[in-house]
């Protein structure tokens, strides 16, 4: 597979970004630039620009004269990435559903369509997915800063939540708690709307510490 140059370095930041946010990057062993960048038809410098990138980003970690790695899972940095959820999500999403447009509304419900259909066969990309309809419901706000804090610390949060589906009948509690949020966004009950966004994101929490106490 190659890459046909328009921005080169922003599209390798966001094909690797993928490729670690579905887990396809292996967490014990570097991240193999000489193999990646063939595959690519790259030269080493640009994947290398993209790997630090990502490391800003919080996803890898370099290692002297061993290269880079995917971040570890951890408790501590789960705590803080939904906490910033937590502080930030529900008063923005309420105000996207004050000013959604019809079509932002349209968007929003076909992107929990999808969702719901991967969620349901357990298939690739529902964190992906799950990312999309979350930030469908907070771009109408116009909070172009919020949302942007937002969307970083969505990336952070998708391997969370991949991680947090893996229990049964995780994905069906999911389904439902973002078609209540969706119901209420599309109705623009916004009191409803806050307490909804909590409680998922509060449930998350709670969750994620349990499987992720023996790792700290």
């Amino acid at each position: 597979m190659s890459i046909v140059i328009r921005n080169l370095s922003d599209q390798l930041v966001s094909l690797v970004r993928e490729r670690v946010l579905a887990g396809t990057v292996p967490l014990d062993r570097p991240i193999r630039q000489d193999a990646l960048a063939a595959e690519l038809g790259i030269s080493k410098i640009p994947l290398r620009e993209a790997l630090a990138r990502l490391e800003q980003e919080g996803l890898l970690r370099s290692q002297a004269n061993r290269g880079f790695f995917v971040r570890e899972l951890s408790r501590d940095e789960a705590e803080e990435v939904f906490t910033i959820r937590m502080r930030l999500e529900p008063d923005t999403m309420a105000l996207g559903a004050e000013r959604a447009t019809d079509a932002e509304r349209k968007t929003a419900s076909d992107l929990y369509d999808t969702l719901y259909q991967v969620t349901d066969q357990g298939g690739d990309g529902v964190g992906a997915f799950n990312r999309a309809f979350h930030l469908a419901l907070l771009n109408p706000s116009r909070q172009r800063l919020t949302v942007s804090v937002l969307e970083r610390v969505h990336v952070l949060s998708e391997r969370y939540v991949r991680k947090h589906l893996e229990p049964l009948g995780r994905d069906d509690r999911a389904n439902e708690e973002h078609r209540e949020i969706l119901d209420a966004w599309l109705s623009r009950d916004v009191a409803i709307l806050r307490d909804l966004t909590e409680r998922h994101i509060g449930k998350t929490m709670d969750d994620l510490r349990q499987q992720l106490a023996a790792t700290g």
